[in-house]
Parts: structure tokens; sequence; C-alpha cells
């Protein structure tokens, strides 16, 4: 990471102002009377800014700001800046695709503190591991694994219909917090001649660039687009899934939802509510035209009948995101303020399909079937955070739903789309796996385990008919192609896909968490902790797990599995749980377990204990690790399964059982237990039940001038029924998260979070507290996120520059005198620049103390230059009139020396800014230096 220096103190240990301009990617040079753009990683003002970085505006406006070397695709994984572990917010992109800026309120940073910036887990700000990715190590050494038997039935193969396509384009719609409107378009491709009504896949597309210009590379994210661009059609990207689909007597519909993506960024959940909204609102449409048909558009019309009560959702990245929330929102609707869609359900949500999603919000739909696709070289969503749709799901309901993960070894993010495929797509398009600094062994393309797009997308639509025939369709034949029994679809060609699972007709067993007690060559860790000692994998261990995938803050509790590591075959790990569970008619026991990634021939020993002290052992189990590097998240869990005919043999009591024990059998190894379950064939009816719902919300204020005002974080719990949910409060000047269990029920006010905002007539800064929300046990979580903000109200004070000795001896230290007309609560911060002299001999470099100038600089210039010539655009002062007080000098310290020189001057301007952050230029002022007598 980058670390802010000593001399960065002034500024950086506030994350305040250093004086430079507001939009240096737009800059090429400062205007007379600005100061000039920061350079990276030199110093300013005496303040030492890394690589990249710079900070700019005032007051309320202040900002954190990075500016990446080259351009930042647009994409669905949000840009974060952390200091050390600690996620200090999400940057606003500037159009330049270059340009992140951070709005800091009050956040402190101390000195040492490191900075960096993540998408979906991968840093931005720092080239990717080495000159070439590293393999991971392969130990211990095995056979490599053998293909999966091919399955019963192959749900990738074309089906009896006819199809046809068309689309249809209405009126745009209003959405809440999206100042333009939305588009209401899509292309249709359904059977021409299927009897009765069919089934429904609505696809909707995630984040990408939302113009372009034709036959040109040139994209953006803008909304609506500009004269002489198009909308890029991403909703046409999924014709070969659609196609087969429709073939097998779908009907199936594709989404344009370029109006949310270009304005996602000012809204808080990313736009998750707005792509509920959008797939609710085109479903109403189909509801209606379904029951007067009659009305539809054509490209509806030359369809069969759409049946609404068996409807699939196919979502891509934050397109993902938003079909699991429209599956929230159907069962329990979000609040109406919120909400673009305010109309009754019509329509009954079977399953979803989130492909390389997004969950922001970490917020499953837990009683909807779901199959998430995890592609396993995404250079977008890179931390696989979508695993959470999983994991996130456990225990929070009744537990009947399966929820599959499908890990695709070799897959991208774009290529599942046509039209974010090179060669495929009508706009520019690009692979978003980078290896742009070496040859990736695993994800490059032209290696043995990277697809290409035409491979991937066959996977892709095989699987998304996979879900669709068993969700949709209630075919058990092809549930073992979801649900980790390890079989393979011919029709998804050669790759390697590999699934697990949870829900279904499971039982838990085993589900680590504080109540049990591990011992043996085990320990219980966290899956996200900042402290080293417990976490589950140190980030030296190199690459990243998805199921350890971070959320809102550095540490999480609640999220725990069991870590294995061993120096000799026969150590046991042993797992207690603290009361005896049931495996009563379960066939097998089934164990999610990771090993390290390219590691083969890992053998456990698996036995149970009942509550009377029997033990048997079940049998032996191998797991082997992914492919993967320090550049894929492979740290994954495999789905393995041991009979339980052994303990019924032994006489355990299967209605009590207490202890879990895993023995390797290899000299050294390493793993890591995420569950046990017991395990029997078939899928069950999901009858989905009553949840409360919680949804935070922001309320904004002004602080006022006097006293103490109390708010409350706006909460709302909807439904039915109590349950239970983390509740993560941050303190907003130090980032330090407090969390704590809370039942709630609707009707009551469970969830209490007061905020008390002092009033003054001092200009400070806005004040930011946060609370966010997670689903434990009986409730589902709407929007997770929210807070109260005080927002100051105060002008920024009036400053004005007197001078204090602005005609000296060389050897002499010019100085001014920068004052305020009142103290403010903030540093305030301002820029001198050096300008050109009209007349006469310039001040310059060989004229200044080389120390101070090397700390201004971090160099001295040889040869000598003017001080409006030293550095990029010049030489520039950063000026700081700390907290509390109005007043602070700026100077330079001039040097004598033996050489006979005329008088010599300098010019310099003030610079501040408004309370937008825009540079308010200020008085211009002079010095002067005569020869020594």
């Amino acid at each position: 990471m980058i670390r802010v220096t000593r001399a960065a103190a002034t500024a950086a240990a506030l994350l305040a102002l250093a004086a430079v301009s507001p939009g240096p990617a737009y800059t090429a040079q400062p205007a007379p009377g600005e100061p000039p753009t920061t350079s990276p990683g030199s110093l300013y003002g005496g303040v030492a800014l890394p690589e990249g970085w710079t900070v700019t505006g005032a007051g309320a406006g202040r900002q954190l700001v990075w500016t990446s070397p080259g351009p930042v695709p647009m994409g669905d994984a949000r840009v974060e800046f952390h200091a050390d572990d600690r996620l200090i917010g999400r940057p606003v992109p500037r159009p330049d695709g270059r340009t992140f800026r951070l709005t800091l309120g009050a956040t402190r940073l101390d000195e040492g503190t490191r900075l960096s910036v993540t998408a979906g887990g991968r840093r931005l700000d720092a080239a990717a591991p080495g000159s070439a990715a590293r393999a991971l190590p392969a130990a211990p050494a095995a056979l490599p694994e053998t293909p999966l038997p091919a399955n019963a039935v192959d749900p990738g193969t074309p089906g009896r219909y006819r199809t046809v396509s068309g689309s249809y384009d209405l009126d745009s719609v209003r959405l809440p917090g999206y100042p333009e409107p939305i588009e209401m378009r899509a292309v249709v491709v359904g059977p021409a001649d299927a009897p009765g009504k069919r089934p429904v896949a609505l696809f909707l597309h995630g984040r990408h660039a939302t113009c372009y210009v034709p036959g040109t590379d040139e994209m953006n994210g803008a909304w609506p687009c500009a004269e002489g661009t198009r909308p890029l059609p991403s909703h046409e990207g999924y014709l070969r899934a659609q196609r087969l689909l429709a073939s097998q007597g779908y009907v199936t519909f594709s989404i344009s939802a370029n109006g949310v993506n270009g304005q996602d960024h000012s809204v808080e959940d990313a736009g998750a509510q707005a792509r509920s909204s959008l797939v609710r609102l085109h479903l109403a449409r189909w509801a209606d035209w379904s029951a007067h048909r009659a009305t539809a558009p054509a490209a509806v019309r030359a369809t069969s009948p759409a049946d609404l009560s068996r409807v699939l959702l196919v979502g891509h990245s934050r397109g993902g995101e938003g079909v699991n929330r429209a599956a929230v929102d159907s069962l329990t609707p979000p609040p109406a303020d919120q909400d673009g869609y305010r109309g009754p359900v019509r329509w009954r949500i079977r399953g979803t399909v989130p492909i390389g999603p997004t969950i922001f919000g970490r917020n499953p739909a837990p009683d909807v079937p779901s199959m998430t696709i995890l592609p396993g070289c995404d250079g977008d969503v890179f931390d696989l955070q979508g695993q959470n749709l999983v994991d996130g799901t456990r225990g929070v309901s009744r537990g009947a739903a399966l929820h599959s993960a499908v890990y695709v070894v070799g897959a991208n993010h774009n290529y599942f789309n046509s039209e974010w495929t090179p060669g495929q797509a009508k706009a520019a398009a690009f692979d978003d796996f980078s290896s742009d600094d070496g040859t990736d062994p695993v994800c490059s393309p032209g290696t043995a385990t990277r697809l290409t797009a035409a491979q991937q997308q066959a996977a892709g639509a095989t699987y998304i008919a996979a879900a669709a025939r068993l969700f949709v369709g209630g075919d058990d034949r092809v549930r073992p192609l979801l649900d980790g029994t390890g079989r393979r679809a011919p029709s998804a060609g050669p790759a390697r896909v590999l699934t697990h699972a949870v829900g279904g007709h499971r039982t838990p067993a085993f589900l680590p968490d504080s109540s049990v007690a591990v011992s043996g060559s085990g320990r219980l860790c966290a899956q996200v902790d900042a402290d080293a000692t417990r976490s589950c994998l140190s980030p030296e261990a190199g690459g990243r797990s998805p199921h350890f995938a971070s959320w809102e803050s550095s540490t999480e509790p609640g999220r725990d599995a069991v870590a294995l590591e061993w120096t000799a075959p026969g150590s046991p790990a042993t797992v207690r749980a603290a009361r005896p569970v049931s495996l009563a008619g379960s066939n097998a026991l089934a164990l999610r377990l990771i090993v390290p990634p390219g590691s083969t021939g890992t053998t456990l020993d698996v036995a149970v204990t009942d509550s009377s002290g029997r033990r048997a052992t079940l049998g032996r189990t191998r797991v082997d690790g992914l492919p993967g590097t320090e550049r894929t998240a492979s740290y994954w869990a495999r789905e393995v399964r041991v009979p339980l005919s052994a303990a019924a043999r032994a006489g355990l009591d299967l209605k009590r059982i207490t202890t879990l024990e895993l023995t390797p059998g290899g000299g050294t190894g390493r793993a890591w237990l995420m569950d046990a379950w017991g395990w029997r064939p078939g899928t069950p009816a999901v009858r989905p039940a009553a949840l409360a719902r919680v949804d935070i919300g922001r309320l904004t204020v002004k602080e006022g001038d006097s006293g103490v005002r109390t708010y409350r974080v706006p909460v709302r719990v909807s439904g039915h029924g109590s349950g239970q949910v983390r509740l993560f409060v941050p303190r907003p000047d130090t980032g330090d998260v407090t969390s704590r269990l809370v039942t709630v029920r609707p009707g009551r006010h469970d969830i209490d979070i007061p905020v008390e905002v002092r009033g003054n007539t001092r200009h400070g800064h806005e004040l930011r507290h946060d609370a966010y929300a997670k689903a434990v046990r009986g409730t589902v979580i709407g929007s997770h996120r929210g807070g109260v903000t005080a927002l100051d109200d105060d002008a920024m004070p009036t400053v004005t520059l007197t001078p204090v000795s602005d005609d000296v001896t060389e050897g002499a230290r010019l100085s001014w005198r920068v004052s305020l007309s009142a103290a403010a609560d903030i540093d305030v911060f301002g820029g001198v620049s050096f300008l050109p002299v009209a007349g006469g001999a310039e001040l310059s470099t060989a004229d200044v103390d080389p120390a101070w100038l090397e700390e201004q600089l971090g160099h001295v210039p040889d040869p000598a230059v003017p001080l409006s010539e030293a550095g990029k655009g010049g030489l520039g002062l950063g000026v700081t009139v700390p907290a509390g007080q109005t007043a602070t000098e700026v100077g330079v310290p001039t040097v004598r020396d033996d050489a006979a020189e005329p008088t010599e001057s300098l010019l310099a301007a003030l610079t501040t800014y408004d309370g937008s952050w825009e540079p308010v230029p200020g008085p211009r002022f002079t010095g002067t230096v005569r020869e020594a007598p």
C-alpha cells in the first residue's frame, strides 16, 4: 500500500486541503492566480502526497482525489478508498474515467496511514504482483482430477420449439433518486408455437458504459446519451441463452438499464433498489399484457403467452444484485418512497441466476432458490463477493430453498455478455482480466485453463438453462449439476464447472460460530478480521477466498470457519457443537472444504461421535484445490460427501451427534471447513417464510447555530414476525465500528440509533453518522445502509493577506500573514503560487534555502530556475490556518551568497476555495530581496 509520509502530516493527517486545482485531470496548466496542481509523489507547500493522490476543496466540500495513470473502465465493482484496513468511503468518478473524488467530512488519518484504492477487492493504485503472476504452490502432489461424469440429462440441448425475436421501447419512467428518466426497453425472444402459457425468464445486464460513438473506441457513462453517441446495447448481449431457453419453451426478455448505470454513482445502494424497481415495472407490464394480450407490443404478441406465476430472473454483475433485490422486494415490499414500483405483485419468482454478481448489501433472498455463477478469472468483481448469496442465507429462514454456487474455471466477467466481448460487440469491448505486467498461468488468453468467449458463453447458457429446468420446471434430474454432486453438462463443452450448495434437503449440522469448540489441529477463525491471528486467511497467503470477501468493515463478527493446519499425518481437528445435532434421515454428511489453490491430493478422514461417546469413522475424502494465482479468488470450498452408513452400523444415535473429527492423511497441509450438513437427494418445495424486513434510511439536517439536537437514524421494520439482525455503527471521526445483535418486530422501534448534532456559528465540515445492518435470523434486509448527515451551514471565513517582511536583504525570510475573519472548527487551507515577474530580476531557486526547497519540491533544480518555473507549473506553497486559530504565516527563506546580484523580486497569488470547492482567486502580492551590504 501507499504510506503517507511525515511531510504529509499537516494536511494528510486531517485529510483536509492541499492547495491544488479541483480538476487536475482537466487542467494541463494552472490558470493565472491559481495554485498549481500537485505533481504525483511530489511535495507541495510542505505536504507530501502519495503517487496519484491530491486533496482539494474547503470546508464541507473538501475532497480526497485519486487520479489513475490511465482510464479505469466503467464496471460493476465499486471503487473504494481505504486507510490501512479501514474503508473510508466510495468516491465519485469524473467523466474522464481517471479521476475519483471522495468528500471527506470528519475523516481523519494519522501520520503513517496507508492509502489504497480497490475495486471488488483488487488494488487499482498498485501493479499486480510481480512481473508475472505466481501460481500458488501445489502440495501435496497427486494425480490431477479426472473429468466429472456426465449428468443424466443435458439442459444445454436445444428444445423443439421454433423461436421468434423482437423488441419493445416504452415511455421512460422516473425512479426515486434519479434525476433523469430511465428507459423501458427490452429484446424479446420466445417460442412461436409452444402450447399454453409459457414460463418466463427475465435478463438484466450489469454496469457497463452507457453510450458509445459508432466506429470508434469511445465510450462513456453519461445519461442520457449526447448527440453523436448511441446507447450501448448491453441488453442484447444474452441472445445465446435467450434462444436456448426459447427453444425449450420459455418466453425471455432482456431489459436495458443504461439509465440506472449512468446515475447510480450518486445513490447509497449503488443502484440495487432502482434495478429492482425496473425489473418489477417490466414484470407488471407483462402481467398487464398477459391479461390483455391485444394491448401488448408486436414482439410480445409474436411469442407464446407468458405465465407470470413461473418466473426466472437472470442478472449479470450489478444486475445480479438487482434481480436478488427484486426477489426480496416481490416477497416483502420496500418503503413506497424508495420504490419506483408501487403496484400489486402479480408474478411469482421461482429462482434467480446471478452471474458474477455484486452484493454490496449482503442481503440475499433466503427463500428464493438461486444459482450464482462465479467466474474464476473475473477481473471486475475480483473478490467474487456473490458467494455471499449462498453463504449469507444460512440460518436466516427455513433453509428449504437451494442456493448453489457454480465456479467456472477460466471464465472472465465480461464475456457472458456478447456486447461486452471483443469481436462480437457493436461498441468497443475488452477482456476485464488484466495481465498487462506478465502472463498469468491460469487466466491469460491462450493458457490451458482460460476459456474462449464462445466456450464461456456456451457454459453460461447451459447452466442458466439448468437453473430454469430445476427452479421453474421442477426437474430434479438436473440438480446434480448444481448441488455439489459432481456432474458435468456436455453442452458446456470443455469448461470445468464445479459446484456446491446449501439449503435444499440439507440439515444443518456443524456451522462454525462462537458456540462451537474447536481443538487439535484446528482453530475457529474469523472470515473477515483485521487481526491476522484471528483471520482465516492472511494477506501473505497469496490469492483470495470468495467466502472471506470483506464488506463494510475490516472486522465482521458472526462470520466464522474452522482453519486446519498440520505438519504430520494423524493430527485430528475436532469440532464440538454446543448442543447435539441431528443427522437422522440423511444419507450422507456433506462438507464444504477449502484447500489451497493448486494443491492436489489432500485427504481427510471424517469421523463423528454421538452424545453417549460412540464414535464412527465415516470415510476418507480427497479434496483438490482450484487452479489459481495471486490474481484470482480461488480459495473456494469443494463439496465432499461421506455416507452415514458406517455410523448406523456402529449404533450411533444419529439424532444426537456432538462431534465432528477431521484427521489429515498427508504430512503437511492446510484446509478450512466452511460447514457440514446432513444431506439427502431431492429438491423440496419452497414455501417462503413470513420474515421481518429492515430498511435503513438517511436523514440530512443542518447543524444550526446553537444548542444540541438529537436526531435518530430512520429505520423502518415491515413484514411479519420477529427476527434478528446484526447492526453496525461506525464512529464518524475514526471509523471504528461497534456491532450488536438486535431483535426486531414490525411496528416496534427496536433499532434506536440516536445522533447528537451540535449547532455553532463556526465554519466546519459535514458530519456523517452511518449505520448498516445484515440479516441473522428471521429477517431480510432491503436498504442496508443509512444514517444522519449533519450539514455545515456556516460560511467559510474571509481570508486576507498582509505583509510581515516583504522587503528584506538576502539571508532573511520573506513572510506574510494569512488571516481569517473568524476562527473555524477545521483547518482552513489555501495556496500561494508564484508567477513570472513582469520587470527586473526574479528570485530563483538558487536564492532560497535548499533544505526548504527540497521539502517543497522533493528536489533542488539544477541548474537554478526562477521560482515561477520550479516544479510542474511553478512552485506552490500550501497555507494552513489551524482549527480554532485565526492566522498563520507563510514565508520564503532566502540565503546569502557572495555573488554580486541586482535586487530580485517575486510575484505571488493567494487562492482560496468556496463552499463548492471551486477556486477563488485572491490578492496578488510581491516580495523584494536586496543585496546584503
